[in-house]
């Protein structure tokens, strides 16, 4: 497993995990606010991400994990 890759799947679990706490915000105000605090965090670190070309996130994880070999032969 690589940095690229744990990124990917962290994202993936935080926008799994907003989309569940919407869905249980039709019945609990807190976990709406909840899921709309996360959204924005993360909408937050991809601006970011986009106009610096520097996620927090893949920094960490490339330190922990190493780079992906996307080309190797």
């Amino acid at each position: 497993m690589c940095g690229d890759k744990m990124q990917r799947i962290l994202m993936a679990i935080m926008l799994g995990l907003t989309m569940y706490l919407f869905a249980m915000g039709r019945s609990d105000q807190f976990m709406f606010q909840l899921g709309v605090i996360l959204q924005t965090f993360i909408i937050i670190m991809l601006l970011i991400f986009a106009f610096t070309n520097f996620c927090p996130s893949l920094w960490f994880f490339n330190k922990v994990f190493g780079k992906c070999e996307w080309e190797k032969k």
